[in-house]
This record gives structure tokens, sequence and C-alpha cells, in this order.
């Protein structure tokens, strides 16, 4: 039996949001929440740049949190557990559905650079299930246009976003995938962290009480503020994800060494790589019933959740 390969060293302890940087109440000054964006994004860019083995199950559950965001402005009804479903649950290269397809698209986000182009917003608009605009074309230079600007990252966000819903109005999701693509380049990630979507249903957003209007992209100055607060608060979910990711895959570190079964390493990889790993997974080097013997063994030592409450078709996480 092959034993699984050691994880890379453990990252030190990481930043967190600190309260004196999040709003203990409405922000009515655009310089008060500039601020609070500014403090929260330098603790997330420290996360960010650390590069943590388990960095890409961080980025693809921040996805999946902005995804059902996304599913509850299109109008439909699943939620994280039925998007999971959605996606890890089909065939191999199936169709996920219009959800799962929604899901597509933040996933691809988090995946890749954070350069886009005519053909990959084609794609992206295809997978939100939008209706392509001529206009969207010129989009690609709007963001090399801002990126270059000397606006800081929340207003360079929330200028792309109202771009997009000038171009069309009712295309709003395309706004917020742009806006967090454009934070990435702006703040020159490797890649992007999934954060303004997920926000878009928070008090912040709502010119009064909770039953007021939600403002939206392109309602001038306010709309700004509003994203720089969304920004505070989407950076403080973020690192305090990391933080309890940190930990997690501390303990799945900790147990690798008495993993003995043959692909165990792979398994472990792609724990750090995803939001969550079918029970089921079969490679050429662990079948079926390896993986299932191989997670009740990580479940012992409390090295990974399962993510779906079910006894079958299990998913598995950090």
């Amino acid at each position: 039996m092959i034993r699984a390969d050691p994880l890379p060293a453990v990252s030190p302890p990481l930043p967190r949001v600190r309260a004196w940087a999040l709003p203990g109440g409405p922000v009515d000054h655009d310089t008060d929440a500039a601020f609070f964006a500014g403090a929260a994004l330098n603790s997330l860019d420290s996360s960010v740049r650390s590069e943590p083995a388990w960095a890409g199950a961080w980025r693809q559950r921040l996805a999946l949190k902005c995804a059902a965001a996304a599913v509850r402005l299109a109008g439909r009804s699943e939620d994280e557990a039925a998007l999971r479903d959605a996606w890890y649950l089909r065939p191999v290269d199936g169709d996920p559905g219009p959800a799962g397809s929604i899901l597509a698209a933040w996933r691809q986000l988090a995946s890749r650079p954070p350069a886009v182009d005519a053909a990959r917003l084609a794609e992206v608009v295809g997978l939100l299930g939008l209706r392509w605009d001529d206009g969207f074309a010129d989009l690609p230079g709007a963001i090399d246009d801002l990126v270059r600007s000397g606006r800081p990252a929340p207003f360079a966000a929330a200028a792309i976003a109202s771009r997009v819903v000038a171009v069309s109005p009712a295309v709003e999701l395309l706004a917020w995938w742009c806006a967090d693509l454009l934070v990435a380049q702006k703040l020159r990630w490797a890649k992007p962290v999934p954060l303004l979507m997920a926000q878009a249903f928070v008090p912040a957003f709502r010119a009064g009480d909770a039953r007021s209007k939600r403002i939206r992209p392109g309602e001038g100055k306010e709309f700004e503020r509003v994203v720089c607060l969304a920004l505070a608060q989407g950076s403080a979910d973020a690192c305090g994800l990391a933080a309890d990711l940190s930990r997690r895959a501390e303990r799945l570190a900790a147990v690798v060494p008495k993993l003995r079964a043959k692909g165990a390493g792979e398994v472990v990889k792609k724990l750090l790589d995803d939001d969550a790993v079918s029970g089921s997974l079969a490679t050429k080097t662990l079948s079926r019933f390896g993986a299932r013997r191989l997670f009740e063994r990580l479940q012992k030592f409390e090295a990974v959740r399962e993510l779906s409450g079910r006894n079958s078709f299990r998913l598995f996480g950090l």
C-alpha cells in the first residue's frame, strides 16, 4: 500500500478583519465607507497572497455562496446544498441544469486568472442564462481602462457594474461577476476571490429599512458607497472562512501520514482544491469501495465533514 504524500507546511495564522474595520451601524458618508473597504481589503489581500494549500477549496466555497445569491436574484429557489448536488452529482461532463450553470460561472471566475476577452465573456453570459448583447463586446476594453485608471478598487468595481447594466439592465448577474474580476485585477491577485454577489441582499443595499427597494448597479454615488460596504463585509466573511479552513486543513495534514490507501494523496489534493468531493469518487488508483473506506477513516479522524446530510450520494469537504 502507498502512503499519501505529506501536505505542504501549514500556513501561519491568517489575518482577520478587525472590528474597527467594519461599520457598527448605518454609514452615511462615502469617505467612511471607503475607509472600511480599504481596511478590510488589506486583511483579505494578506490571505490571498499567502496562497495556502487550501486556497482552491476556499475560493470555490466562496463561489458557491455567490452562486446561491445569484440564483436567488435570477428568481430561482436552489440553495447552496441544491447547487452542490447539481454540480457534483451530475454525470461526468453532464449538464448541471440552469442553476448549476450559474454556479459554473462563479467557479470559472474563482479558478482562472482575472483576464477577460470577448470569448470568455460570451461563455459567462451563456452560463448565466443571459442573452448576448453586442454592447458586451466593449466590456473587456472598459475593464482594462478602469484597471489602468487611478480609481481605487471599490469605485472601479462599482463603475464596471454600472457600465454592464447600462448596456442591458437585465444582466445584473454579469455586473457582479465583472466587478469581482476587476477587483482582482486592481489588486493584482493571481485569481479572483468571489465576494460581491454574495452581499447583494445585505441591509447595506437597502436605502432605508428592510422593506425598501434594493440599491442596484448604476444608481449613482449611493451605489459606490454600498459597494464599499459590501467589499468590507465580504472581505470579513472571506477572512473568517479562510481561518476556519486553515484549521481544518491543519487537522487533515495531521492525519495524512496515517493514510495508507493507494490513491489517498489524490483525494487529499481534491479536498484542498475544491469545495466538495463525491464519496463515490473513483480514480485510476482508487475504487469506489476504497474511496468510501478512505472517507470513513477521514471522518473518524475528524479531518473531513460530510456536507449533504445524506446516507447515500454523500459529499465530503474540509
